[in-house]
């Protein structure tokens, strides 16, 4: 991470590293994440909860994995292949959608007043 600081003043550069002390100071006095997330799940499990009820289920992924081992990720089969538009814009024929992934803004502003996906079904 590199901060252009060729404009800053002297004023301006102690005062930037004032702030920045103050910060390190604050972070330095911290316990490590790992040591908190492991009290928090502790203190939960001894209230008879589970971090997914008392954080939704996001929560629990982070809050609950191990280190992953360092080995490389196999691939999707599917990865790189294309896929037929399934959907296409009434207004505009150059918004097409093939039905993975989330969902075009065109389509959820048509949905969201009322039309269903299926009204833009491509015609095979």
């Amino acid at each position: 991470m590199s901060i252009d600081l060729s404009g800053l003043s002297a004023k301006e550069l102690a005062s930037l590293i004032r702030d920045a002390q103050k910060r390190k100071n604050v972070v330095a006095k911290r316990q490590p994440i790992s040591k908190v997330r492991s009290q928090l799940v502790k203190a939960a499990e001894k209230a008879g909860y589970t971090i997914e009820e008392l954080f939704g289920s996001g929560a629990a992924v982070k809050a609950t994995r191990a280190p992953r081992a360092t080995k490389v990720p196999a691939k999707s089969a599917t990865k790189g292949t294309k896929v037929p538009p399934k959907y296409r814009d009434p207004a505009n024929a150059e918004n097409i959608w093939t039905g993975r992934g989330r969902q075009p803004r065109w389509l959820a502003e048509y949905t969201a007043g009322g039309r269903t996906v299926e009204e833009f079904l491509i015609e095979k």
